[in-house]
């Protein structure tokens, strides 16, 4: 099941107005051949994914501060289907039961700039959304006139197969994720990945990465995951 047609459905290619006729010279004319309609590229948003990502990128739930803003990440889908191209960004995410207020501003927030959001009630533990979001590229693959899919996931199992038989129909591919979490994409020799933290804008602070695997020459501190005091309280 895909979700309703975003704004972008409704986009028509420009029309190419016919030749004038004014003589018997243009008898034999060929009409000159209709534009192209300009290429799709379609974001495909792993909220689930991405969200269990950041929270253990950060060792705790994210505040507003390391949040991702989806209008910036907008506008770099924006600057990579160009003037003349459609894009089109989705999200797809899980509602767990008694959580509807909670996520339903998230929500709210996510259309009111231009996001298509597909919610699925999380009924049980493999009640995700990888294969919506994969039968939604499928449906946009089979209309014609896809030229880019942008996922955000790091979710190798389910989408490097699928991705990877785009690349060998002509169609772009890149993963946007954390490369501490998309191992497949950051690897990948077909697939371009991208970090969200190297799109401009989509965080209002720097993430704070320090890791084990990423140390600095004169070495750093790594924060507690939790408090002390936790210990008294189990």
């Amino acid at each position: 099941m895909s979700p309703s047609p975003s704004p972008a459905d409704l986009a028509t290619a420009p029309t190419v107005p016919a030749p004038l006729t004014g003589g018997i010279e243009d008898a034999g004319d060929v009409a000159a051949p209709a534009a192209s309609p300009p290429g799709r590229t379609l974001l495909v948003w792993d909220a689930p994914n991405i969200d269990m990502s950041l929270g253990s990128l950060l060792g705790t739930r994210p505040t507003s501060a390391f949040r991702p803003r989806f209008d910036a990440v907008g506008r770099w889908l924006l600057s990579e289907a160009g003037p003349e191209g459609v894009a089109e960004a989705t999200v797809f995410t899980n509602v767990v039961p008694g959580s509807t207020e909670i996520v339903r501003p998230w929500v709210e927030a996510l259309r009111n700039v231009g996001f298509a959001v597909f919610a699925k009630p999380k009924t049980a533990e493999d009640s995700d959304v990888d294969e919506d979001m994969l039968a939604h590229i499928e449906l946009r693959r089979n209309e014609g006139g896809l030229s880019h899919v942008v996922v955000a996931s790091g979710d190798g199992r389910a989408f490097r197969e699928p991705l990877e038989e785009l690349v060998a129909e002509g169609i772009t591919v890149t993963v946007i994720g954390f490369r501490e979490y998309a191992a497949f994409a950051v690897s990948s020799e077909i697939v371009d990945f991208l970090d969200l933290e190297d799109i401009e804008g989509v965080f209002r602070e720097p993430l704070p990465r320090v890791s084990l695997d990423t140390l600095p020459d004169a070495g750093a501190w790594l924060p507690p995951l939790r408090s002390l005091r936790s210990l008294l309280e189990r």
